[in-house]
């Protein structure tokens, strides 16, 4: 496994684990028609616009055997006053295909991620994360993340779901 930093050919490959992640990932969760119309042609253009732009946030990526895109991390500056500035990260992605869960994949990623944002100066991350979302709310947990109260109700595919903030401080 190697994790290294996106580059803007790899948005094809990010955009596919989004897609396929948020199918299974979200199945029962999130309606199946949104689910099945997302679409990885639509992702791609976000993506390599995102990681062309020059204020763009962190991308990690996590490949596998033939250098492929397994898994994949996006992190950026909190963007609201909600934190002192500077101090808190948002982690707004971190996904990987269904094949990888279960794997050490999205661990590592995870860890790597914690790394980067260290590095960077941070001394803080949250993130969102589904309610319904077990797995994902399991993962997090394991790896030191508490939901820290905050809950914000967003439409999604036609229903409304509830999202919980999880905080970590990246010096634990």
């Amino acid at each position: 496994m190697v994790i290294r930093e996106a580059l803007p050919e790899d948005a094809a490959a990010v955009a596919a684990v989004q897609v396929l992640s948020w199918r299974a990932a979200y199945r029962g969760l999130v309606p199946d028609a949104y689910l099945a119309a997302l679409d990885v042609e639509e992702r791609t253009a976000v993506w390599r616009a995102r990681l062309a732009a020059p204020d763009r946030p962190t991308v990690l990526v996590s490949t596998g055997p033939g250098g492929r895109v397994r898994a994949f991390s996006c992190f950026r500056a909190w963007p609201d006053e909600t934190f002192a500035p500077g101090t808190t990260a948002e982690l707004a992605a971190l996904y990987a295909l269904p094949e990888a869960w279960g794997t050490g994949v999205g661990r590592a990623l995870l860890a790597a991620s914690a790394e980067a944002l260290v590095e960077a100066g941070f001394r803080a991350a949250a993130l969102w994360v589904f309610e319904g979302n077990a797995r994902g709310r399991r993962f997090y947990e394991a790896a030191g993340w508490r939901p820290d109260g905050e809950v914000v109700r967003e439409e999604t595919g036609g229903r409304e779901l509830a999202e919980l903030r999880y905080g970590r401080d990246l010096f634990a």
